[in-house]
Formats: structure tokens, C-alpha cells, sequence
């Protein structure tokens, strides 16, 4: 087996040769685990519901644009960020008053603005949270060089 992989998104001009299109930027699903919907305080939120799993760490430039919930608890929470080398918190710097009570998609509520630098995924009650919470989240990356090919 494998120690490390690689993933590559490649973009396409749509045959632009001269690289003057805007490729954009790719979406990618991180899986989360919330295990306990209740916290008063930040919390980082984990990959699995595996005894040991890590946390969900998501990049610099990150914008979330949408949580998919598969494992329903009940109420809301604020997402937020830790930064990963700062400790600091920000507490709905993802997603305020996010409902988890039902499956399905959510994007009421995030806040749709890039994650300044390397961050745990946090969580914190906001209305009534309980429960367990599992699903995805959708993000992509903002692109520092706006598609411009870097040297």
C-alpha cells in the first residue's frame, strides 16, 4: 500500500493557447464528524467518527460553499476556524447558526469568505445543537494568481 498519493485538478482555457482565460478554481468534499453538537466552547471537528480520527485542517485561500449533511442531529451551530500554527479562534467564520436538525444540503448561512490561513474546522452551539453530525463539506480553493501561470 501506499504512503503518500497525489491529486491533481487539471483546468482547462477551453484550448486557449495563449493562457489568457480564467480557468478557475476546482471544488473538492471534505468529510466532517461532529461528536457532539452541544459544545459551548470551539471545538475542532473530525474527519470520521473513528476512535482517534484527525481533524479536518482545511487550507489557506478555502472557501466553503456548501455543508451536506448525511448523519442529522438537531438545532444549529456556528462553524468557525482555529488557526493551525495560531490557536486563534473565530467562531462563525464558516457558518452561522447552521442547521443540523435535517439531511440535505445547507448554504444559508456561510459566510462564502476565504479562510485567511491554514485552519482546524471548529463548532459551538448555537441554537439548541445536540446530537451527532456527519456529512460533507464542498469547498474550493481561491486562486492567489487569479489563473495566471505562476513562474
Amino acid at each position: 500500500m501506499a504512503l503518500s498519493t497525489t491529486q491533481s485538478i487539471w483546468r482547462s482555457g477551453g484550448g486557449d493557447q495563449t493562457r489568457t482565460a480564467y480557468c478557475g478554481s476546482g471544488v473538492m468534499a471534505a468529510q466532517f464528524y461532529i461528536a457532539d453538537a452541544s459544545v459551548a466552547t470551539a471545538t475542532n471537528v473530525a474527519v470520521s467518527s473513528a476512535s482517534g480520527a484527525p481533524a479536518l485542517i482545511l487550507p489557506a485561500g478555502a472557501v466553503v460553499l456548501g455543508v451536506y449533511i448525511n448523519d442529522a442531529g438537531s438545532g444549529s451551530v456556528d462553524l468557525g476556524t482555529r488557526g493551525y500554527t495560531s490557536g486563534t479562534v473565530t467562531g462563525a467564520a464558516i457558518a452561522n447558526n447552521l442547521s443540523v436538525a435535517s439531511a440535505g444540503a445547507v448554504t444559508s448561512g456561510l459566510t462564502l469568505t476565504a479562510i485567511s490561513a491554514m485552519s482546524y474546522v471548529t463548532v459551538t452551539i448555537d441554537t439548541s445543537g445536540a446530537g451527532t453530525v456527519g456529512g460533507y463539506i464542498t469547498y474550493f480553493v481561491a486562486d492567489p494568481l487569479v489563473g495566471q501561470q505562476n513562474d
